[in-house]
């Protein structure tokens, strides 16, 4: 019993400080008819690079923890009770009771389920910035939202402890469905209901669901993703979202062998979001010896002036040492600024550095005068020096959401 107290106590402190260094903290309601005891992974594999979809022992009581679920867009049948999931370039092919590589689509006899449909297990109010989003309502807070699962894997995953393991591994889940979401976010006053923390791929249903009600509430829709839908699923979500964050993991194929991805999807699909009209903003994680080359960065940031546009704000965020990637010593602050000023130069007109609280370039600078348009410490916004989308110095335009 003392051993068992002692993995539930060791279990929920990772938790809970992964969270507290992404700036909050994941609220969890335990399911004690989930599982019985500490689930289980044994027998589990993942495959590194094709695809394949997630394989376990315990998949009976996998299936019984989860009968409900919802039955998953996006997918055909093929022979033998197999299915094909179209939802995400990873096109999983699976077995009767097995799992895609995300971990939530499940095939039960000929049908996809998304096991975490309403089941979110983190739900917390964050300020906006954190996303970051910092041309959207600044100042503002956010409701999020987070399951378990994820359609990559990242080695340095700071939110391992959701995306990189199934329900039953977490234990802890919310019965939320769609029509809560949006009755939390008007009962607490907050404008944006936000889908973060894992990929919102991996609940891209539920997701969609709430987020069709929430516009019909006048409430604003967020999500923060890397970018790895297929083309008519990324259309569909589209159309009842106000902004996207997209996480790009840099410019090379080595970056994105770090997620076990490829980069080619992704930027595609940041021309979708583009053409589609919602405001989109791109943070780039810099990774010591995986992707801070200036001359990776720049073509990187060349590529989002001439296929997106400059005035696509553009975030460097600092790495710390997290899940698998703990032999990397934390991203200096000099890479930044030049990673920066190479942004700048090239002609991105709003380059932010993040995770280096109280630095001068947290704030965003207006690309006409230079005076500071949002003054910002870390996720806190002291001044914000803008009305009706103009800046209050010189009236130069600055594009985003503002009201």
């Amino acid at each position: 019993m003392v051993n068992k107290k002692r993995r539930e106590y060791l279990r929920k402190t990772l938790i809970a400080t992964a969270a507290a260094l992404s700036g909050g903290y994941f609220f969890y309601k335990k399911r004690s008819d989930l599982i019985s005891g500490p689930s289980s992974s044994k027998g589990a594999s993942v495959s590194s690079t094709s695809g394949e979809p997630f394989e376990a022992d315990s998949l009976g009581a996998h299936r019984k923890a989860n009968a409900g679920g919802k039955e998953a867009m996006y997918y055909v049948t093929l022979e033998r009770n197999r299915v094909r999931c179209e939802l995400c370039y990873r096109t999983c092919n699976i077995r009767d009771g097995r799992r895609g590589f995300c971990r939530n689509r499940e095939n039960r006899g000929g049908k996809l389920y998304n096991v975490v449909y309403g089941r979110p297990s983190a739900i917390h109010v964050d300020p906006i910035e954190k996303e970051p989003q910092h041309h959207m309502l600044p100042g503002t807070q956010i409701l999020c939202y987070g399951t378990a699962g994820c359609n990559f894997r990242c080695r340095h995953c700071q939110n391992w402890h959701l995306s990189q393991q199934t329900i039953e591994e977490i234990g802890d889940y919310y019965d939320h469905p769609p029509e809560e979401v949006v009755e939390n976010a008007k009962e607490k006053g907050v404008p944006t209901i936000s889908a973060t923390y894992n990929e919102p791929t991996s609940f891209y249903e539920y997701l969609l669901d709430y987020a069709k009600l929430a516009k019909k509430e006048g409430l604003r829709i967020l999500w923060h993703t890397n970018a790895y839908l297929k083309p008519d699923p990324l259309r569909e979500l589209l159309l009842h979202t106000d902004a996207v964050t997209i996480d790009l993991k840099g410019f090379s194929s080595r970056a994105y062998e770090n997620s076990e991805a490829e980069l080619e999807p992704v930027l595609e699909n940041l021309k979708i979001m583009k053409e589609a009209g919602v405001w989109i903003e791109i943070v780039n994680l810099v990774i010591p010896t995986i992707n801070d080359s200036m001359e990776e960065i720049r073509d990187m940031s060349v590529w989002v002036r001439d296929e997106l546009s400059p005035e696509v704000p553009l975030h460097f965020s600092r790495f710390f040492p997290a899940y698998k990637l703990t032999n990397v010593s934390a991203t200096p602050v000099d890479t930044l600024e030049k990673a920066y000023e190479t942004a700048r130069e090239v002609g991105i007109h709003y380059v932010t550095i993040g995770n280096v609280p109280g630095h001068t370039h947290n704030s965003t600078f207006c690309p006409q005068c230079n005076n500071i348009i949002i003054r910002r410490t870390h996720f806190q916004v002291a001044d914000i020096n803008v009305s009706n989308g103009k800046c209050n110095s010189c009236g130069h335009k600055i594009p985003g959401i503002w009201a």
